[in-house]
């Protein structure tokens, strides 16, 4: 079982001349426009940023987890360039699903909410990326819910009837145009219900009036309580204002939910209501989604009762955040190996005993590759967040960094340096924990070295040889110093 990790580290901030290397090439693809298009924040110097997060009437599952990484990355890349960020990202404590989450189990709709957004931040927690700048629930912000209905009311976007307030969409003329679709083909298939009063098949409800045992508030239409799309609009409304940098979240988001959140926010304010939809890709199972529905989820609290919260970040880095992603255990435990991989090159980066500064042929052209390497990386972040290009960067250079230190030809500044740097990329990556390495060797080799060391003493050389080369098989490297030995594991 993985432990709560807040990352208590400051992010680290690239040198001038990264930073100009990435704002130079800074794309983020735009889902309205459907292409990468150069970035720029809004704000001088300030990255504002919104994502979806969870309705809370179950644990999350894995999917559910992909969308608050990437989120958390992005936000540690932008900061690395300097810039400031404010991340906001909602909790929807109140739907319909929560009530009826409530109603099953017998207890208040209020105890189910309150009991998985908990469980939520506990969750999240555990990952160790820190949190976003503000978390806002959907019932702390009934005001700015209702102040956002009763301009598209005043201002005929919006119609009472029967108690319900709709979003009158054939009042919008660029309805459809987040997700691609036209209204005459959305309508094709659409109804109706007969317990609703909307004028057209696609009028969404922004208020739904009180239901008998269900939680309402008191409006201006009559007791009730928002529609799910409204929340979303009037809550990063608040907290970003209108043409905020970035609004983020799961592609299967795209319509009905943030289709919805553009008309009703760009007809209440008569300006563009976000510049850039960046959306992930799907976790998939057997090439479906997953999803609570259809009861294919890997909850995230199991996952970490069986993965450290490294290997599982570092399982969603591989792949581009646009990307559907497969889900297996085979690709959980590769990203484990990798991880390993990882936590043994700072091991011995951290435990190398470095040649002779003159001795030292290595260094030029080992940290000539570090800045290779690091150019690549912040090119391939500035790359609408290619992380997976990223960590293949910082892979091949733990390669060039191995064969160096094989070859005893690095000095131990040099080591430190490349150390240093690593760990500075791996933290914009939320892979931190990777570089606080413990030694905890294991009691067999110990046994092993000692019984070398014996050996060695009696002039048993081809005894000593043997168990030298049954610890290298094992993974370690026995290293002969003044007074005994080192064990180094291998990477």
């Amino acid at each position: 079982m993985s432990e709560v990790r807040q990352s208590a580290e400051a992010p680290p901030r690239f040198s001038p001349e990264l930073v100009q290397a990435a704002l130079a090439e800074l794309r983020v693809y735009d889902s309205l426009r459907q292409d990468k298009l150069a970035f720029a924040p809004r704000d001088s110097g300030h990255v504002t940023m919104y994502f979806c997060g969870p309705t809370v009437y179950n644990y999350i599952h894995l999917g559910n987890a992909r969308p608050f990484v990437i989120s958390l990355v992005a936000k540690r890349f932008f900061e690395s360039l300097g810039w400031g960020v404010t991340l906001v990202e909602n909790i929807t404590d109140i739907d319909d699903r929560i009530i009826a989450k409530g109603n099953q189990d017998g207890r208040s709709w209020k105890d189910v909410a309150e009991e998985f957004s908990d469980a939520y931040v506990e969750d999240t927690q555990r990952l160790g990326l820190g949190r976003p700048d503000i978390e806002p629930r959907a019932t702390e912000h009934i005001p700015e819910i209702l102040e956002l209905i009763g301009k598209l009311v005043e201002r005929k976007h919006a119609y009472p009837a029967g108690g319900d307030v709709y979003f009158d969409v054939s009042s919008f003329t660029g309805y459809g145009k987040l997700s691609k679709q036209q209204t005459g083909e959305m309508r094709s298939g659409a109804r109706i219900a007969p317990d609703e009063d909307k004028h057209d098949p696609l009028d969404f409800a922004v208020w739904k009036g009180a239901k008998p045992d269900e939680p309402s508030w008191d409006s201006p239409w009559g007791p009730g309580r928002p529609g799910w799309h409204i929340e979303c609009s009037a809550m990063s409304l608040k907290y970003l204002g209108a043409g905020f940098d970035i609004h983020g979240g799961g592609r299967d988001l795209i319509f009905p939910h943030h289709e919805n959140e553009v008309a009703q926010s760009e007809a209440a304010l008569g300006e563009t209501f976000v510049r850039f939809w960046a959306h992930n890709g799907m976790l998939l199972t057997q090439e479906e989604k997953m999803s609570k529905s259809l009861g294919n989820i890997f909850l995230l609290r199991n996952a970490l009762e069986e993965y450290e919260p490294e290997e599982l970040i570092l399982y969603f880095m591989s792949s581009h955040y646009r990307s559907p992603m497969e889900f297996s255990r085979e690709l959980l435990d590769e990203a484990r190996q990798q991880v390993e991989r990882l936590r043994n090159q700072f091991r011995t980066l951290g435990d190398y005993p470095g040649a002779a500064e003159a001795d030292a042929p290595a260094d030029e052209a080992t940290l000539a590759s570090l800045v290779q390497h690091q150019e690549a990386f912040v090119r391939e972040m500035a790359d609408d967040l290619n992380t997976a290009g990223a960590l293949g960067e910082i892979f091949a250079l733990t390669r060039k960094v191995n064969s160096a230190l094989a070859s005893r030809s690095l000095s131990q500044t040099a080591a430190e340096t490349l150390r240093n740097a690593l760990a500075e990329l791996l933290y914009v990556l939320g892979l931190e924990a990777v570089t606080r390495v413990e030694f905890s060797l294991p009691e067999e080799i110990v046994e092993m070295a000692e019984e070398r060391q014996r050996r060695r003493a009696a002039r048993d050389f081809a005894e000593a040889d043997r168990l030298r080369d049954a610890i290298t098989e094992r993974g370690y490297e026995v290293r002969d110093v003044p007074g005994g030995f080192k064990l180094v594991p291998l990477v």
